[in-house]
């Protein structure tokens, strides 16, 4: 699904990774949108995410999640 935001920046969702995920990144997790605010590299290709609402969520390798993601419009 894509869309323009209010801002004239492009919006899709798309499925990202450990090694893909972003700040900034909006991840939906139990219903409510998580805003990706920090990460941290773990060993064997895990993240730590930090949220702007303080949760904090690990990725492992071969986790797969659907973010919406901001992109630039050109």
């Amino acid at each position: 699904m894509r869309g323009l935001a209010p801002s004239g920046a492009l919006a899709a969702n798309i499925e990202i990774t450990s090694i893909s995920v972003r700040r900034g990144d909006v991840i939906q997790i139990g219903g409510q949108p998580c805003r990706v605010a920090d990460l941290v590299q773990l060993p064997a290709a895990a993240k730590r995410l930090f949220f702007e609402s303080g949760e904090v969520l690990t990725m492992h390798a071969r986790s797969r999640l659907i973010a919406l993601r901001m992109t630039r419009k050109w």
